[in-house]
């Protein structure tokens, strides 16, 4: 149970079998294999130990996955930088588990200087790119060439593999440990759940710092199937890509999908290759999905529902409910049911498994869940109390087992595919000088799914306009995370506790709705 066992396999047992496709570089897994070994080699030498943290800030590509063999091969732990973060975002995962070894690509490079300066310990950069290394920079492709293959140093079970960083309830991204048990098992049993086509070929869209991207190569990489990379979405690149190499297989979240099928190219592309769709990260509103299986009569789609602290599945809803039928018997709504090796529960406020169609937290255990979060043993525990990952979700479950989610117990946004914890948004509005106290929300949105909404109370004698609000949030943290709308008032609801009531605030927009998120 290591993750680099599926490199071994192939090398041995198909060694010519094509590993990696992006732009115009293909390479086979023998290849692959050698400069795993040889950069893995690399960053022994550069000082990275056993445990050690190695980060990478860049598009997707077939280096991305180099660099997560690599580090693993050498004994490293990858930490896989957010590149939607502002600098002070990315610094702080940095330092926070002393990740002394960044990878960053030319997209990224104006952002190095920043990031040097500011770490606690300044990393020790590599260009990963195809020109000359900047000053100060070792160069990707010069380890390789220059440094001889190591063995692989065969870390896996419970021994820690990765630290993807997600949003802190209070304020903090949260770095997320997972083990090689952790990942494998999870990419095993969706292999076992949903067996993949021997002649799949995957694209790989979604931003490999997340972990339904990360979880997917490592799976295509465990069975030994090609991968093709896109650097990042771009509707006609990833139709180009999907015709040019007769693509079968992808992961997306419904707003790319909406992207794909609405672009005015759509129906000029031979995309008759598609066998398989994965979406995550919101439901697929009913008329989008109406518009893509018309669109895609051919394609199966199935909804993935997870979160990082689980590696990430949860549970799924195939193709059978992807259909008029589903449709009708209401299925498609529901987040599906668990998977092989995971076990829910939905339960009440003192974990007491409450009855099917009763709404109640969602409550998960599997050899998926994490080893906890990163220095941070109050929240693991809280977390993971009794054995079982609260996942914050509120849901309830049908006699056949089908998870329907319909609110969100913890204060989390879930936008175009990215977990926005309003404790973080909430710092940023706070420390502006005219700023009383807020509060921020998910509030519908048609093309993200939900969108940041601040409810904000002014200092007495303060003025501020919404724009100024916006503005001063996009100076600390990412653009995505900024409040799309700004809402001053008098008071803020607050319960005889004190606690400022959200789901009051939520409920004026979500009237008429079927669930209080999206």
């Amino acid at each position: 149970m290591y993750l680099t066992q599926g490199l071994h396999r192939m090398a041995q047992q198909q060694p010519h079998a094509l590993a990696t496709v992006f732009r115009d570089r293909r390479q086979s897994y023998a290849q692959m294999t050698d400069r795993v070994a040889r950069l893995a080699g690399a960053l022994q030498k550069l000082g990275m130990q056993a445990g050690d943290r190695v980060g990478l800030l860049g598009l997707n590509s077939d280096r991305f996955l180099e660099y997560f063999l690599a580090t693993w091969w050498g004994g490293g732990v990858v930490n896989p930088v957010n590149i939607r973060w502002s600098v002070a975002e990315i610094v702080y995962s940095l330092d926070d588990c002393d990740t002394r070894i960044l990878f960053i690509d030319d997209t990224f490079l104006p952002l190095a200087p920043a990031i040097s300066a500011s770490a606690r310990v300044t990393p020790l950069l590599i260009h990963v790119g195809d020109g000359p290394a900047p000053a100060g920079m070792l160069s990707f492709e010069q380890l390789i060439r220059d440094n001889a293959p190591v063995d692989d140093a065969f870390r896996g079970g419970e021994d820690l593999a990765s630290i993807l960083y997600t949003g802190g309830t209070t304020g903090q991204p949260k770095g997320v440990m997972q083990s090689h048990m952790n990942l494998w098992s999870a990419a095993v049993a969706r292999v076992a759940d949903v067996p993949v086509p021997a002649d799949a070929m995957t694209l790989h869209i979604a931003p490999m710092f997340h972990l339904a991207a990360l979880s997917r190569v490592i799976l295509i990489s465990l069975i030994g199937l090609p991968s093709v990379f896109v650097p990042a979405f771009d509707a006609s690149d990833v139709m180009r890509t999907i015709e040019r190499e007769r693509i079968s297989d992808i992961l997306i979240v419904p707003t790319m999908l909406q992207a794909l099928i609405m672009h005015p190219d759509f129906a000029r592309h031979d995309l008759s290759s598609l066998r398989s769709l994965t979406y995550g990260a919101s439901p697929i509103a009913v008329p989008l999905l109406e518009l893509a299986l018309k669109a895609l009569p051919n394609v199966e789609f199935t909804q993935g529902y997870g979160m990082t602290e689980a590696a990430p599945p949860i549970s799924a809803n195939g193709p059978q409910n992807h259909s008029a039928e589903g449709i009708a018997n209401g299925r498609l709504r529901s987040a599906g049911r668990p998977g092989l090796g995971v076990t829910v529960r939905i339960v009440d406020e003192h974990d007491n498994e409450v009855a099917c169609g009763t709404v109640g937290e969602v409550i998960v255990r599997g050899p998926n869940i994490m080893l906890g979060y990163w220095n941070k043993p109050e929240e693991t525990a809280q977390a993971l109390r009794g054995g079982w990952m609260h996942t914050g979700d509120g849901a309830y479950m049908d006699e056949d087992g089908y998870l329907y989610i319909v609110d969100r117990f913890k204060d989390m946004i879930v936008s175009g595919g990215e977990n926005i914890y309003s404790a973080e948004v909430e710092s940023a509005i706070a420390s502006h000088p005219a700023v009383a106290v807020c509060a921020v929300i998910g509030i519908p949105c048609q093309q993200w799914g939900e969108a940041v909404h601040a409810v904000v109370v002014l200092k007495p004698g303060n003025q501020a306009a919404d724009a100024e609000i916006m503005e001063h949030c996009r100076r600390l943290i990412a653009g995505y995370k900024t409040p799309k709308s700004v809402e001053f008032r008098e008071a803020l609801p607050l319960s005889g506790a004190g606690k400022i009531l959200k789901r009051d605030l939520r409920e004026p927009f979500w009237q008429g709705k079927d669930r209080s998120v999206s």
